[in-house]
């Protein structure tokens, strides 16, 4: 798996197989593994949306169970008016958690970002949702778009921490951010569309209080990439996981 994962070239590449016995009863429910060209992931966001829509495609939409290293994961396909199948995901458990001003300091260095231009109303914290993410606010659109960041430092540093990815958001508005992930510890300079990261980011805007018990928020990624992708991100109250929801399309491998 690996090695067709380096192969396809894309930030994640989806296994899936049959469910145990024991988990198939309805047929829809599948165990699935996540690989990048350089590691096995415990769970990728965009990678279980376009697994779903692609199996909503052969098997007809509705509900889904993924089984993934993280945790289970469900999954609800609809088509919405235009006919499009969209995704929506609900997370594993997450958690966030502080980061001390050090492993910071570290993370900026590689970023070659400096502390004065992070949103101070929006504070470093590790959030996990399935996998374990940084979170820094840019303080400006300008120093999101500005990326050219220590590969080999970067991979080390998120290497030491068991994080696959740093999830770098601007706030455009109250409900609407602008977010980039590199992720080199994957072998990928950064990832187009990151779900579990927008996951992440759900619980960590509530944990903050920036974000209601019942939230819907919109996230734009890979717009700096030129592969514009649009994430929606849902907290419901009395539930302390997050749902996000995106659409697909299909993507040539090779020649």
């Amino acid at each position: 798996m690996l090695a067709i994962a380096a192969e396809v070239g894309h930030s994640e590449t989806a296994f899936l197989s049959e469910a145990p016995a024991r988990l198939a009863e309805t047929g829809r429910t599948f165990t699935v593994r996540y690989f990048s060209p350089k590691m096995e992931v415990p769970f990728c966001g965009h990678a279980t949306v376009a697994s779903a829509v692609a199996l909503a495609e052969r098997i007809g939409p509705g509900g889904l169970v993924f089984e993934t290293q993280a945790g289970t994961v469900p999954v609800e396909v609809a088509a919405d008016d235009g006919g499009v199948l969209w995704a929506t995901l609900t997370s594993v458990e997450p958690y966030v958690e502080p980061v001390g001003e050090l492993d910071v300091a570290q993370a900026l260095d590689a970023l070659k970002w400096r502390i004065d231009e992070l949103d101070p109303a929006l504070p470093p914290r590790i959030a996990f949702a399935g996998s374990r993410h940084l979170v820094l606010a840019a303080a400006t659109r300008g120093r999101l778009a500005d990326l050219d960041y220590d590969f080999s430092g970067l991979a080390q540093y998120m290497t030491d921490r068991d994080l696959i990815t740093l999830q770098l958001v601007w706030r455009e508005s109250a409900d609407t951010f602008q977010v980039r992930d590199p992720f080199p510890v994957g072998g990928i300079v950064e990832d187009p569309a990151t779900g579990a990261a927008a996951a992440a980011f759900g619980a960590y805007l509530r944990d903050l209080g920036e974000a209601g018990p019942v939230a819907s928020l919109t996230l734009h990624q890979g717009v700096d990439l030129g592969r514009p992708g649009l994430l929606r991100v849902e907290l419901r109250d009395g539930d302390t996981r997050v749902r996000v929801s995106g659409a697909a399309v299909p993507v040539r491998v090779g020649g």
